[in-house]
């Protein structure tokens, strides 16, 4: 697919690019090949090929929600190097 220098320079405003003139006949060319490629796709069969959303059929792997009862506050802050009132003690960060 033939892209124009002036298609280049349309793009590169929309995007907010600042682009050299003397890369622009550059650019066209690797975008028009690009484009050349991705076109290839179309000649791929898909008659019959539901549409997708995803090419996996994976489903979400949540949990379904459980009540359960709170931990054991006494259990946690027997890990804690220091404790007071059922809450860390950490050191002060800030001056």
């Amino acid at each position: 697919m033939k892209i124009t220098e002036k298609e280049i320079l349309h793009v590169a405003n929309l995007a907010r690019l600042d682009i050299s003139q003397d890369s622009i006949p550059d650019l066209a060319r690797q975008i028009g090949e690009i484009l050349d490629y991705v076109d290839t796709l179309s000649m791929a069969d898909t008659q019959g090929v539901p549409p997708t959303f995803h090419a996996t059929s994976l489903k979400n792997a949540f949990r379904e929600d459980e009540l359960a009862d709170p931990t054991d506050r006494k259990r946690i802050m027997a890990n804690a190097p220091e404790e007071e009132d059922g809450h860390f003690i950490v050191p002060k960060v800030i001056e």
